[in-house]
């Protein structure tokens, strides 16, 4: 049986804590930031962990993290 490939467009968007969650950057925080508040982009910058649902397909897409 080949070997499972790991998806490289998300190994660069994601990665995985120790207790096996994933972590993501939040969206609408690359560009047009004039018009945002200063509070609204600090809140952006934060980290998010990924639902469990949509984890459920990053494990396939990540099998040796």
């Amino acid at each position: 049986m080949g070997k499972l490939k790991t998806r490289h467009s998300a190994k660069k968007r994601f990665r995985k804590t120790v207790s096996g969650k994933f972590i993501r950057r939040r969206a609408f925080k690359g560009h047009l930031l004039e018009k945002k508040s200063s509070k609204r982009k600090r809140g952006l910058s934060q980290h998010m962990v990924v639902f469990f649902g949509d984890s459920i397909a990053l494990r396939s897409m990540l099998p040796y993290l």
